[in-house]
């Protein structure tokens, strides 16, 4: 994840809206496995061969799915995190 403010996190949302239940939240640097898909039928595949800031522009105004484990105990679930705050790999 990237530009989170320091001192901040970014929060992980259950579904892809700003008032969703959050899961959990992660400190900037933090890196989180992405499923692939964001809204708007984004599939990070599809913008895996542009530059960087191209694949940042692209989902800097959608929701990207990531799998991780909120409550720490090997349970792995999906939730989402806003794409300004991710740079996808």
């Amino acid at each position: 994840m990237a530009n989170v403010p320091f001192g901040d996190t970014l929060n992980v949302r259950k579904y892809p809206s700003g008032t969703s239940q959050k899961q959990a939240a992660y400190p900037n640097g933090t890196v989180l496995q992405m499923t692939g898909r964001c809204t708007g039928n984004i599939n990070l595949l599809d913008i895996a061969n542009q530059p960087v800031w191209k694949r940042q522009q692209t989902v800097r105004y959608r929701w990207c799915e990531i799998w991780h484990d909120p409550a720490k105990d090997g349970t792995f679930v999906t939730g989402r995190a806003y794409g300004k705050y991710i740079t996808p790999y």
